[in-house]
């Protein structure tokens, strides 16, 4: 029986029988220690994978601890240039890695692509970093003295993903860790651990044939088994973690509780403001893009469009017209745009939320349906497919289910008379990750960006360009309940070191500081 899944992870040296299980193979009746992986696509299993018990964890973080303290003693440049060489191999293995995302999460081919092309340009990032892990000399009030300042290994690093970036985020977090000196341990979700299971065969792979053994590790478990005891364990320094804010309050107040740290990416629900000057013709497929792409499970979806008021029609009939365009089906199809949901529990979170947006006096555009098998492509799907929906608020502007975030296709639009107004409405919500401004005016934009904080709350702020698509070269993160952590470009390595302050004297004599005499 062809197993496609299995023939991907095996032409990738990942494709480990011990933890992965065709499905052929699988028990008939339930089994705790594994993980049934079922397609959103066509709602069958994909694999089995075994889980890790405690103990396994246990084991995992005392070698992730012994491998650190041999990395870290590896030059950052020499760490650059393992890091350098798993960046060449995830290019070389796109596809395959791609088709795996395709597979287990549902996102089209362009964007489990996409996503590994995250990977080679987080490491192509990184491998430069690895010369620039720069620390500063200030003067000392003391003469014969000076002051420096260095940056250091911080430890195992603890890295926790969701399932709609199953690829990304960790080489994200992984990447800048290992040429700051970490070892990265990694906890997928359980929703998408055969990506998780082949990127970290090749990360690994790579590490230990230049010599490099006990960098990469992964524990694949339930919270129960694996989540809580991780983020409690004070071997790991970092805890990094991807997800809803709800998980990420917990992890948090774990990691408080031991006085570690955090670097929390959360969710989001995000907003995209169109003055009455905007271009359309760029505005309104990037708000498509943003609401629609990977069925609007990103953190950074358009879930929000506060449109001013005397182009609202026009611009809401210019979307529907777009999203009468788009084909749902099948992701790995051709010509398809939007893949299915994760699970039916996201399924039965979007009709949940359309029939509060309906009690509650919104207007169904279009869209707000299930897709039955016999609408997708190729006939006969039996995934969990939804119609992206466009859904109008009441004139009043209250609609109290928008500020939720449900992770689905789900875009509601308000209008607004003046810029304060809608830079208000950007706000009025507890996330503050992605935001948008479309306009032709600087002022306008510049108000959006305004230096003092008056403009967007948002930790990404965008000037005619959609909420998603952030490039690794700016700092990804946002605030309030988003969380406060920053991953990917800029300074964002700094999470993964420990900052060192270092005064030298070089005096014949001592000399205290502020003067103090002591004789």
């Amino acid at each position: 029986m062809a197993w496609e899944v299995g023939d991907l992870l095996d032409s990738l040296g990942a494709l480990d029988r011990r933890r992965v299980v065709a499905p052929d193979a699988l028990p008939g009746a339930p089994d705790a220690s594994l993980q049934i992986v079922t397609s959103p696509t066509t709602a069958r299993p994909l694999a089995g994978v075994r889980l890790d018990s405690t103990d396994a964890l246990d084991a995992a973080i005392g070698a992730a601890h012994e491998g650190f303290l041999a990395w870290r003693r590896v030059p950052a440049p020499v760490r650059g240039q393992v890091v350098r060489a798993i960046g060449d191999e995830f290019r070389r293995h796109k596809a395959a890695l791609g088709r795996i995302i395709s597979l287990e999460v549902g996102k089209i081919t362009a964007e489990g692509q996409g996503e590994v092309q995250e990977v080679v340009d987080i490491a192509d990032f990184a491998v430069g970093l690895s010369r620039q892990l720069y620390g500063m000399t200030m003067p000392s009030e003391r003469p014969d003295h000076r002051i420096i300042e260095q940056w250091l290994p911080l430890g195992p690093i603890g890295v926790v993903t969701a399932f709609n970036f199953p690829c990304a985020v960790w080489g994200w977090n992984a990447m800048l860790a290992a040429v700051c000196g970490d070892s990265v341990l990694w906890k997928p979700s359980l929703a998408a651990p055969l990506t998780a299971i082949a990127c970290h065969a090749i990360a690994d792979r790579v590490a230990a044939s230049m010599g490099h053994t006990g960098v990469f590790h992964l524990a694949i478990g339930s919270d129960e088994q694996v989540g809580e005891p991780l983020i409690a364990d004070r071997r790991l320094p970092l805890i990094s973690a991807t997800g809803s804010c709800r998980m990420g309050r917990r992890v948090g107040q774990v990691v408080a509780g031991r006085l570690g740290r955090c670097l929390l990416e959360l969710g989001g629900n995000n907003a995209a403001i169109v003055e009455p000057d905007a271009d359309l013709g760029i505005a309104i497929p990037s708000i498509v893009f943003g609401a629609v792409g990977t069925a609007g499970q990103r953190c950074t979806t358009t879930r929000r469009l506060l449109v001013h008021r005397s182009i609202a029609d026009d611009a809401v009939a210019r979307l529907v017209r777009a999203y009468e365009t788009i084909k749902v089906g099948d992701p790995l199809a051709p010509g398809v745009l939007v893949g299915p949901l994760i699970n039916q529990q996201a399924v039965d979170g979007y009709l949940s939320a359309i029939d509060a947006a309906k009690q509650q006096g919104a207007t169904i555009v279009t869209g707000g349906t299930r897709v039955g098998p016999e609408h997708t492509q190729p006939a006969g799907l039996k995934g969990h497919f939804v119609r992206p929906a466009i859904v109008r608020a009441p004139a009043s502007n209250d609609l109290p289910i928008a500020r939720d975030e449900t992770f689905a296709p789900i875009l509601y639009v308000f209008t607004y008379d003046a810029l304060d107004e809608a830079i208000a409405m950007n706000n009025a919500v507890d996330q503050g990750l992605s935001s948008a401004i479309f306009t032709a005016s600087s002022r306008a934009a510049e108000r959006f960006l305004h230096p003092s904080g008056a403009g967007s709350d948002c930790g990404l702020a965008y000037v005619n360009l959609g909420t998603s698509g952030a490039e690794i070269g700016g700092a990804f993160g946002g605030e309030k309940d988003t969380g406060g952590g920053r991953e990917s470009g800029s300074d964002s390595w700094k999470a993964y070191m420990r900052r060192q302050t270092c005064s030298i004297g070089f005096a014949n004599n001592v000399t205290l500081a502020q003067g103090i005499r002591f004789e």
